[in-house]
């Protein structure tokens, strides 16, 4: 497949910061791809390069990057591709860097997933999913953000997101359903109380309760207000983002700094006492040893997610594969900067036993290849916040429509996909 233009521009973000779109042609095809931006990251991610120009969008313009792949339509309109993994190939030799700091990860992923677009225009495929797997053999169970603490809000709560997970419907339908009537009765019961039912950057609710612990418990008896059962209909999962707690080597955690013990005692306790199934980034991206110690601790009993620890690097999902740190890894395309590399993490994950469970980004956009890709590399989870603001929609959306294209033949997990 030979690329014929490449048409490059600075879109928002649903942030409304700015995000690089990327229009790719072979012929008479065209495929589109947009690329996300997240406010908690990881030190480890590929660099996304941004204009650094105060006068314009305090800095955050990306019209370097649109300089970048202007440079690039020469060398890439002179190959006939055979692969992406080809393509993928010629973006990072053209790069030339480690982290894909001189064109930036997000001008390379633009242009990845894009010729991902084309190829399954070229194949004739109904879906992008089909180009990776014709025949999935389940849909992803959404991790849904309904209340948000840490840096994604202005409370008191130490914990960044706290997600409910539907697993006793039968279809990706169904779970979704079961997800939106909790949604809304958390809705007005934080409304009965008095507070802010203002939704945040991924959609989940940013009420200022006391504690983490009272956010659990009003997320039980959302669940129970909704006719369901904690526990067994719907699941609770954890995003601490323990990084951005650390202060000189210590948690900041319940107004104390505490060491990482601290931190596992109350996992342990909030998973004897909620249907917890999973805590991501419980501790920071490099206490390798409080990742192990919690890993002994909890990994046979629930779900442990690396993100800023892994940031979908394969090379820093290996050490933790071989420190038996996590069980579990976050799967975000734009901290590896390509579909290839992003395939290689999802491999890896799956060839040490653990769960990848492909993830939005906070500062999101209108595009769903993260919806096609979860279900392509057979995902068990998806996470892309809550089931409200368009840009998180439209990944459900997509899914919705995956499933009834399946004809509603391809279940879920349910509770099986934590394990």
């Amino acid at each position: 497949m030979k690329i014929t233009k490449i048409m490059a521009r600075e879109v928002l973000d649903s942030r409304g910061r700015p995000a690089v779109e990327v229009d790719l042609y072979s012929g008479d095809l065209r495929a589109r791809s947009i690329v996300p931006s997240g406010a908690s990251t990881g030190a480890y991610e590929a660099h996304e390069l941004r204009d650094q120009d105060v006068n314009r969008y305090h800095g955050a313009g990306v019209l370097k990057v649109l300089e970048k792949i202007e440079n690039l339509k020469n060398p890439l309109q002179k190959i006939d591709f055979e692969s992406q993994k080809d393509f993928d190939k010629k973006l990072l030799e053209l790069d030339g860097t480690e982290n894909k700091s001189n064109i930036g990860a997000n001008g390379i992923l633009s242009l990845s997933q894009a010729f991902a677009g084309l190829t399954q225009m070229n194949a004739n495929k109904n879906y992008l999913f089909e180009i990776f797997n014709e025949k999935p053999q389940f849909l992803p169970t959404p991790l849904l953000n309904v209340i948000n603490g840490g840096a994604h809000a202005n409370n008191s709560i130490d914990v960044q997101e706290f997600m409910i997970a539907p697993v006793s419907g039968v279809s990706f339908k169904e779970n979704l359903r079961i997800g939106v009537e909790v949604f809304t009765h958390l809705k007005q019961m934080i409304h009965k109380k008095g507070l802010s039912t203002a939704v945040g950057d991924e959609g989940g609710f940013a009420p200022n309760l006391e504690s983490s612990e009272v956010a659990l418990e009003l997320l039980c008896e959302a669940i129970k207000t909704a006719g369901y059962e904690p526990g067994r209909d719907v699941v609770l999962a954890l995003d601490v983002a323990a990084t951005e707690l650390l202060v000189d080597g210590l948690y900041q955690w319940k107004g104390e700094q505490v060491p990482a013990a601290a931190l596992i005692e109350s996992y342990k306790k909030w998973a004897e006492d909620y249907p917890l199934a999973s805590i991501e980034d419980g501790l920071g991206e490099e206490d390798w040893s409080g990742w192990a110690s919690l890993t002994l601790e909890l990994g046979s009993k629930i779900q442990l997610v690396g993100d800023d620890l892994f940031v979908t690097n394969p090379k820093r999902i290996a050490k933790g594969v071989q420190e038996s740190s996590a069980n579990a890894v976050l799967i975000k395309p734009n901290q590896i900067g390509t579909v290839t590399e992003t395939i290689q993490a999802v491999r890896d994950c799956k060839n040490a036993g653990w769960n990848p469970i492909m993830s939005h980004r906070s500062g999101e956009t209108e595009d769903v290849f993260i919806a096609d890709l979860a279900v392509g590399l057979g995902c068990p989870q998806i996470k892309t916040g809550s089931p409200c603001r368009g840009e998180r929609t439209a990944k459900y959306n997509q899914l919705l429509r995956i499933d009834e294209y399946l004809n509603y033949e391809c279940p879920t997990l349910g509770r099986e996909s934590f394990k």
